[in-house]
């Protein structure tokens, strides 16, 4: 089972980043994502896979004044 932010996920292993984002409807354009506590850049969110039992942390940036 793969956990998003705590919670189980519709994600299979197997899937990228960009489409497990889909999938949730993540759509800040600022996101950290850590796949079981390590951090992914942004320009690997097509290439990288979800493994099986994989813990995903996604946390939104928003910036104020």
């Amino acid at each position: 089972m793969i956990m998003v932010n705590g919670k189980p996920s519709e994600c299979t292993a197997g899937m990228s980043i960009r489409e497990l984002l889909n999938l949730h409807r993540f759509i800040f354009p600022l996101l950290i994502i850590k796949i079981n506590g390590e951090f992914v850049p942004r320009e690997r969110y097509e290439t990288t896979k979800v493994p099986e039992n994989a813990l995903v942390d996604v946390v939104h940036l928003i910036s104020g004044g």
